[in-house]
């Protein structure tokens, strides 16, 4: 198994919890003063970093969020009984706006 490499303060990754528990984490990274922030997630968590992503930027933020960069890609995961399966990626990059 691969180790799991650190990631940067300004990452969100998102997984099996409730979409505005990250949510909370993306505000709390922009309430610490943090200017750009990553929101990350693969597989079937694609769709609740979408939501995490657009919930901050039209209910909590309007105007003071953009989009600056979207990354997709794919991963090879080794499963449970040793196969290898190819997994969907998303990385979603937020920009304060001035």
């Amino acid at each position: 198994m691969a180790e799991a490499t650190p990631q940067p303060s300004n990452t969100v990754l998102v997984g099996k919890k409730n979409v505005m528990n990250y949510v909370l984490a993306v505000l709390t990274l922009i309430n610490q003063g943090v200017k750009e922030i990553v929101v990350k997630a693969r597989g079937r968590a694609i769709s609740k970093a979408v939501d995490t992503v657009e919930i901050v930027r039209n209910r909590f933020l309007p105007g003071k969020i953009q989009i600056k960069d979207i990354r997709i890609g794919s991963q090879t995961v080794t499963n449970p009984n040793g196969r290898q399966t190819r997994v969907s990626t998303i990385e979603i990059v937020l920009q304060q706006t001035e």
